[in-house]
Protein backbone atom coordinates (compact mmCIF):
# COMPACT_ATOMS: atom_id res chain seq x y z
CA UNK A 1 0.00 0.00 0.00
CA UNK A 2 1.33 3.45 -0.92
CA UNK A 3 2.14 5.73 1.98
CA UNK A 4 0.08 8.87 2.47
CA UNK A 5 1.41 11.72 0.30
CA UNK A 6 3.30 14.46 2.12
CA UNK A 7 1.12 17.18 0.58
CA UNK A 8 -2.34 17.29 -0.97
CA UNK A 9 -1.76 17.84 -4.70
CA UNK A 10 -5.38 18.35 -5.67
CA UNK A 11 -6.07 21.75 -7.22
CA UNK A 12 -7.80 24.30 -4.96
CA UNK A 13 -7.52 28.08 -4.44
CA UNK A 14 -6.81 27.76 -0.66
CA UNK A 15 -6.97 31.56 -0.44
CA UNK A 16 -7.37 31.82 3.33
CA UNK A 17 -4.48 29.46 4.20
CA UNK A 18 -2.29 31.24 1.64
CA UNK A 19 -3.12 34.67 3.11
CA UNK A 20 -2.39 33.44 6.64
CA UNK A 21 0.80 31.71 5.46
CA UNK A 22 2.21 34.79 3.73
CA UNK A 23 1.03 37.10 6.52
CA UNK A 24 2.61 35.12 9.35
CA UNK A 25 5.77 34.72 7.28
CA UNK A 26 5.81 38.52 7.01
CA UNK A 27 5.55 38.70 10.82
CA UNK A 28 8.71 36.56 11.03
CA UNK A 29 10.36 38.99 8.60
CA UNK A 30 9.30 41.96 10.74
CA UNK A 31 10.77 40.26 13.80
CA UNK A 32 14.06 39.82 11.93
CA UNK A 33 13.98 43.51 10.99
CA UNK A 34 13.33 44.43 14.63
CA UNK A 35 16.33 42.37 15.68
CA UNK A 36 18.54 44.20 13.19
CA UNK A 37 17.28 47.75 13.68
CA UNK A 38 16.12 47.54 17.29
CA UNK A 39 18.06 48.03 20.51
CA UNK A 40 19.19 44.47 20.97
CA UNK A 41 17.58 41.41 22.47
CA UNK A 42 17.12 40.63 26.17
CA UNK A 43 16.73 36.97 27.14
CA UNK A 44 16.57 35.79 30.76
CA UNK A 45 17.94 39.11 31.96
CA UNK A 46 20.92 39.09 29.59
CA UNK A 47 21.33 41.64 26.80
CA UNK A 48 22.40 40.37 23.37
CA UNK A 49 23.66 42.61 20.58
CA UNK A 50 24.84 42.03 17.03
CA UNK A 51 28.59 42.41 16.68
CA UNK A 52 28.38 42.04 12.89
CA UNK A 53 25.55 44.41 12.02
CA UNK A 54 26.39 44.82 8.33
CA UNK A 55 26.36 41.04 7.81
CA UNK A 56 23.06 40.91 9.71
CA UNK A 57 21.61 43.42 7.24
CA UNK A 58 22.76 41.25 4.33
CA UNK A 59 21.07 38.22 5.90
CA UNK A 60 17.92 40.28 6.44
CA UNK A 61 18.03 41.13 2.73
CA UNK A 62 18.11 37.40 1.95
CA UNK A 63 15.01 36.94 4.12
CA UNK A 64 13.22 39.76 2.27
CA UNK A 65 14.01 38.17 -1.11
CA UNK A 66 12.85 34.79 0.17
CA UNK A 67 9.56 36.26 1.42
CA UNK A 68 8.91 37.95 -1.94
CA UNK A 69 9.55 34.68 -3.74
CA UNK A 70 7.26 32.91 -1.27
CA UNK A 71 4.43 35.33 -2.10
CA UNK A 72 5.06 34.81 -5.83
CA UNK A 73 4.86 31.06 -5.34
CA UNK A 74 1.70 31.11 -3.24
CA UNK A 75 -0.37 33.51 -5.30
CA UNK A 76 0.91 33.00 -8.84
CA UNK A 77 2.67 29.68 -9.27
CA UNK A 78 0.97 27.29 -6.85
CA UNK A 79 -2.30 25.73 -7.96
CA UNK A 80 -2.52 22.81 -5.54
CA UNK A 81 -4.28 22.87 -2.20
CA UNK A 82 -2.42 24.30 0.79
CA UNK A 83 -3.63 22.82 4.07
CA UNK A 84 -3.18 24.15 7.59
CA UNK A 85 -0.72 21.48 8.64
CA UNK A 86 1.62 22.51 5.83
CA UNK A 87 1.20 26.20 6.71
CA UNK A 88 2.17 25.90 10.36
CA UNK A 89 4.80 23.22 9.80
CA UNK A 90 6.66 25.34 7.24
CA UNK A 91 6.24 28.51 9.30
CA UNK A 92 8.16 26.82 12.10
CA UNK A 93 10.90 25.90 9.65
CA UNK A 94 10.98 29.43 8.20
CA UNK A 95 11.28 30.94 11.68
CA UNK A 96 14.07 28.53 12.59
CA UNK A 97 16.32 29.26 9.62
CA UNK A 98 15.51 32.95 9.05
CA UNK A 99 15.92 33.97 12.68
CA UNK A 100 18.64 31.40 13.35
CA UNK A 101 20.86 32.40 10.43
CA UNK A 102 20.35 36.06 11.32
CA UNK A 103 21.40 35.57 14.95
CA UNK A 104 24.41 33.41 14.08
CA UNK A 105 25.57 35.52 11.14
CA UNK A 106 24.92 38.79 12.93
CA UNK A 107 27.40 37.75 15.59
CA UNK A 108 25.08 37.64 18.57
CA UNK A 109 27.06 34.66 19.87
CA UNK A 110 30.52 36.09 19.19
CA UNK A 111 32.40 39.18 20.27
CA UNK A 112 33.83 40.28 16.91
CA UNK A 113 32.66 40.84 13.32
CA UNK A 114 33.85 38.64 10.47
CA UNK A 115 35.15 40.77 7.61
CA UNK A 116 33.40 40.32 4.28
CA UNK A 117 35.53 38.63 1.64
CA UNK A 118 35.55 36.62 -1.54
CA UNK A 119 33.68 33.73 0.04
CA UNK A 120 30.80 36.07 0.88
CA UNK A 121 30.64 37.31 -2.71
CA UNK A 122 30.51 33.69 -3.87
CA UNK A 123 27.85 32.90 -1.26
CA UNK A 124 25.68 35.80 -2.43
CA UNK A 125 25.98 34.64 -6.04
CA UNK A 126 25.06 31.09 -5.00
CA UNK A 127 22.01 32.43 -3.16
CA UNK A 128 20.88 34.41 -6.22
CA UNK A 129 21.53 31.48 -8.59
CA UNK A 130 19.59 29.07 -6.39
CA UNK A 131 16.69 31.52 -6.18
CA UNK A 132 16.72 31.77 -9.98
CA UNK A 133 16.72 27.98 -10.41
CA UNK A 134 13.83 27.54 -8.03
CA UNK A 135 11.55 30.37 -9.13
CA UNK A 136 12.26 30.63 -12.85
CA UNK A 137 11.91 26.89 -13.39
CA UNK A 138 8.44 27.12 -11.85
CA UNK A 139 7.60 30.19 -13.95
CA UNK A 140 8.66 28.38 -17.14
CA UNK A 141 6.40 25.47 -16.23
CA UNK A 142 3.53 27.84 -15.42
CA UNK A 143 3.82 29.53 -18.83
CA UNK A 144 3.99 26.16 -20.62
CA UNK A 145 0.98 24.78 -18.75
CA UNK A 146 -1.04 27.87 -19.72
CA UNK A 147 -1.25 26.62 -23.33
CA UNK A 148 -4.37 24.42 -23.78
CA UNK A 149 -2.52 21.94 -26.00
CA UNK A 150 -0.18 21.11 -23.09
CA UNK A 151 -2.95 20.17 -20.68
CA UNK A 152 -2.46 16.67 -19.28
CA UNK A 153 1.16 16.44 -20.39
CA UNK A 154 4.33 16.28 -18.30
CA UNK A 155 6.55 19.36 -18.55
CA UNK A 156 10.13 18.37 -19.39
CA UNK A 157 11.56 21.55 -20.92
CA UNK A 158 13.30 24.69 -19.74
CA UNK A 159 15.38 24.20 -16.62
CA UNK A 160 13.52 20.95 -15.93
CA UNK A 161 15.36 19.28 -18.81
CA UNK A 162 18.51 19.36 -16.66
CA UNK A 163 16.90 17.83 -13.57
CA UNK A 164 13.50 16.34 -12.80
CA UNK A 165 13.36 18.39 -9.61
CA UNK A 166 15.46 21.41 -10.51
CA UNK A 167 13.25 23.58 -8.27
CA UNK A 168 14.22 21.47 -5.26
CA UNK A 169 17.87 21.65 -6.30
CA UNK A 170 17.50 25.43 -6.44
CA UNK A 171 16.35 25.41 -2.82
CA UNK A 172 19.43 23.42 -1.76
CA UNK A 173 21.70 25.80 -3.70
CA UNK A 174 20.15 28.99 -2.32
CA UNK A 175 20.22 27.72 1.26
CA UNK A 176 23.86 26.78 0.81
CA UNK A 177 24.62 30.37 -0.15
CA UNK A 178 22.48 31.73 2.66
CA UNK A 179 24.21 29.48 5.18
CA UNK A 180 27.66 30.52 3.95
CA UNK A 181 26.69 34.18 4.41
CA UNK A 182 26.26 33.48 8.13
CA UNK A 183 30.07 33.00 8.37
CA UNK A 184 29.55 29.78 10.29
CA UNK A 185 30.26 26.52 8.45
CA UNK A 186 28.08 24.57 10.88
CA UNK A 187 25.08 26.27 9.27
CA UNK A 188 25.76 24.23 6.11
CA UNK A 189 24.02 21.44 7.97
CA UNK A 190 20.76 23.16 7.01
CA UNK A 191 21.03 22.60 3.22
CA UNK A 192 22.44 19.11 3.84
CA UNK A 193 19.37 18.27 5.92
CA UNK A 194 17.15 19.80 3.26
CA UNK A 195 18.80 17.73 0.51
CA UNK A 196 18.26 14.59 2.57
CA UNK A 197 14.58 15.38 3.05
CA UNK A 198 14.17 15.95 -0.68
CA UNK A 199 15.98 12.75 -1.65
CA UNK A 200 14.39 10.40 0.88
CA UNK A 201 10.94 11.94 1.44
CA UNK A 202 9.64 14.57 -0.96
CA UNK A 203 11.02 13.31 -4.28
CA UNK A 204 9.85 9.68 -3.88
CA UNK A 205 6.36 10.86 -2.89
CA UNK A 206 6.19 13.34 -5.78
CA UNK A 207 7.52 10.81 -8.29
CA UNK A 208 4.79 8.35 -7.30
CA UNK A 209 2.20 11.05 -7.89
CA UNK A 210 3.68 12.08 -11.26
CA UNK A 211 3.98 8.46 -12.42
CA UNK A 212 0.32 7.93 -11.65
CA UNK A 213 -0.69 11.17 -13.37
CA UNK A 214 1.44 11.00 -16.53
CA UNK A 215 2.23 7.29 -16.88
CA UNK A 216 4.64 6.34 -19.69
CA UNK A 217 5.34 9.99 -20.47
CA UNK A 218 6.79 10.51 -17.00
CA UNK A 219 8.63 7.17 -17.03
CA UNK A 220 10.42 8.13 -20.26
CA UNK A 221 11.35 11.49 -18.74
CA UNK A 222 12.66 9.80 -15.59
CA UNK A 223 14.85 7.40 -17.60
CA UNK A 224 16.69 10.15 -19.47
CA UNK A 225 16.89 12.87 -16.79
CA UNK A 226 18.85 13.21 -13.55
CA UNK A 227 16.63 13.26 -10.49
CA UNK A 228 17.97 16.24 -8.49
CA UNK A 229 21.51 17.43 -9.29
CA UNK A 230 22.15 18.10 -13.00
CA UNK A 231 24.72 15.74 -14.61
CA UNK A 232 25.26 13.93 -11.27
CA UNK A 233 22.15 12.49 -9.58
Amino acid sequence: MDSKPLVDRSHAPSLVPKLVFSGLHFVILLFCAWLVYGDGLTVLGKDWFFTDLFRAKILLGCAVIYWLRHVLTLFYLLQRRVDWGEVFGLLGFFALFEVGLLLVGGGIFRTFPVALGGLDVLAALVFVFGSYLNSFSEIQRKWWKAHPENKGHCYTGGLFKHSMHINFFGDVVLFSGWALLSANLWMLGLPVLMAGMFIFMHIPALDRYLAGRYGVEFQDYARRTKKLIPFIY
